[in-house]
C-alpha cells in the first residue's frame, strides 16, 4: 500500500497539502514549482499518481537518504 505522505522515489516525506484529504486543496507548494518530467518518467507505473514527490525529487536533484520519522 502506498503511503500519499512520502514520496515514492525518496521516501521522504512529500510536504503535500493534498495527502490524507479528502477535498481538493487550494495551495500546494508543488502549484509553484516546476515537476522534472524525467523524474516522473522514471518511476514505475505502479507508483504513478498513488503520491507526490518530494520538493528535492521534484526538482530532479539526488535523493537524499531516508530518515526515519
Amino acid at each position: 500500500m502506498t503511503d500519499a505522505s512520502h514520496c515514492p522515489r525518496c521516501g521522504q516525506l512529500n510536504r503535500c497539502a493534498q495527502a490524507g484529504q479528502s477535498e481538493p486543496v487550494q495551495d500546494c507548494w508543488c502549484f509553484h514549482s516546476p515537476v522534472d518530467a524525467a523524474v516522473l518518467d522514471s518511476l514505475p507505473a505502479e507508483q504513478r499518481d498513488r503520491a507526490c514527490l518530494c520538493p528535492r525529487c521534484a526538482r530532479g536533484l539526488p535523493a537524499e537518504p531516508k530518515q526515519a520519522d
